[in-house]
């Protein structure tokens, strides 16, 4: 049986690498304790599986049961290259533990005293005292807490302690998923407890429910009847979807298949979608710097769909069908994706799709152009905080489009370098509209 985390234990590399290989694989799943092959990285001193996995984007910030993040461990078993690259992925510095300890009590407890003096640097407070009152300078080996002391000053910190807040209670820690997400195709619809019905759409009814005690989304498909050919067709198709090997798209996690219900599962996501997020009352507030954040996610989900060469079900990007995680973090939601049985003429957010997409067959599309249109609105939304078309029906705003050259105007005061994107991405010409991997190191640019 694979065992991803006995191979992040030992240092196995060319296992990680072939696991990691496998588009259902979930690198941010942990196991009993919480522990993400991340954290297991970490602790054991694997610097180049920890660069691995960040780089095929492990969050550096995930938590385990005792609310550890990969720092606390690194950090306390004297790993001082890992804690390092660890903090140039913008790993919390100050986050504690249940025990109220940072990474900066540990290395002051075990004496790395080169670790302490690299946290310190980059931001860790020596007065942060944990749940027993102890700041890593109390935990200190004897002759360095003046010296640790110093330094903090000369970085501009106050010596006064910072007593310990409990705010676990506030759920903003970011945990290891639970592996059972990733474990399961087949679920038995008797074993779902749906408890809230969330939408009506045309494409099914989305029920809020539990499963082996994970909060999910239950999406029945609309199906007008169940042939047997139908159901064939949706057991081909939905595994397509359980893509766990990207931080920024949203997989499947299973599927229920019982004539005459089709039923695709998700994780819930408590922030709900990047429409909810931007026009709803959600509370969270999209300044320039967060909207091109969310660009660059949706940009990096985007490029590696295409990269599977495989975007069977059909998907169609808009904001509707973006969702944002705990963190702030969007991904691409694979469960609004569109079966090869359902209606095929039929489009509901015209206003995110190209003019081509609104005149050609599908065989004559070019797929690729066509979603980095759609993008270029959801940036477009991003940057303006507005609905495109919102006055318009969508038969109209369709026809407007694809007929009468209807366009959405970028605004004055929009950030130059969004503007340009968006017109880049927005040609005209499908063939001299740039490709997603293009643009990822734009927005990369533009979010520092």
């Amino acid at each position: 049986m694979e065992d991803i985390f006995h191979w992040c234990r030992e240092g196995n590399a060319i296992q990680v690498r072939l696991w990691l290989d496998d588009t259902e694989h979930d690198m941010n799943q942990g196991d009993d304790h919480g522990f993400s092959p991340l954290h297991w990285c970490a602790k054991e001193g694997h610097y180049k599986l920890v660069e691995m996995l960040l780089q095929r984007g492990a969050r550096v910030n995930a938590t385990n049961m005792g609310d550890d993040i990969p720092l606390h461990l690194a950090a306390a078993h004297g790993h001082r290259d890992i804690v390092l690259l660890l903090l140039r992925e913008r790993s919390d510095v100050n986050a504690t533990n249940e025990h109220g300890n940072s990474p900066l009590h540990y290395a002051c407890f075990w004496g790395y005293d080169v670790i302490c003096e690299d946290l310190i640097n980059h931001g860790a407070l020596v007065s942060l005292a944990n749940k027993d009152g102890d700041t890593p300078l109390d935990k200190t080996k004897q002759g360095y807490a003046k010296r640790f002391q110093d330094l903090a000053e000369r970085n501009g910190q106050e010596m006064k302690k910072i007593s310990f807040k409990d705010q676990s209670w506030l759920g903003l820690k970011t945990r290891s998923r639970d592996a059972t997400l990733s474990r399961y195709k087949g679920i038995n619809i008797n074993d779902l407890d749906l408890r809230s019905q969330l939408a009506i759409t045309p494409t099914g009814q989305t029920w809020r429910g539990r499963w082996q005690k994970n909060d999910i989304v239950a999406k029945f498909l609309d199906v007008r009847q169940c042939t047997p050919r139908i159901s064939r067709d949706f057991n081909e198709e939905f595994p397509k979807l359980r893509i766990f090997s990207h931080p920024n798209i949203l997989p499947v996690i299973g599927a229920c298949n019982t004539p005459p219900n089709l039923v695709v599962i998700s994780q819930y996501m408590p922030r709900g979608s990047l429409y909810d997020l931007l026009h709803g009352a959600a509370g969270v507030v999209v300044d320039t710097a967060q909207a091109v954040r969310f660009a660059l996610d949706i940009a990096r989900g985007m490029a590696y769909l295409h990269s599977l060469e495989r975007i069977v079900p059909r998907y169609y990007l808009n904001s509707y069908h973006v969702m944002i995680d705990e963190d702030l973090t969007a991904r691409i939601n694979m469960g609004d994706a569109k079966f090869s049985f359902q209606e095929r003429g039929r489009l509901y957010h015209p206003a995110w799709m190209s003019p081509e997409a609104l005149l050609k067959k599908p065989a004559d599309r070019n797929w690729e152009a066509c979603d980095m249109w759609s993008f270029a609105m959801c940036m477009w939304e991003l940057a303006t905080r507005e609905i495109p078309f919102a006055d318009l029906s969508p038969m109209e705003c369709g026809m407007k489009i694809a007929c009468e050259g209807l366009r959405e105007k970028i605004p004055p005061g929009t950030s130059p370098y969004l503007s340009k994107l968006i017109t880049i991405c927005m040609n005209e010409d499908p063939g001299k509209r740039p490709k997603f991997d293009m643009i990822v190191p734009i927005l990369d640019k533009m979010k520092r």
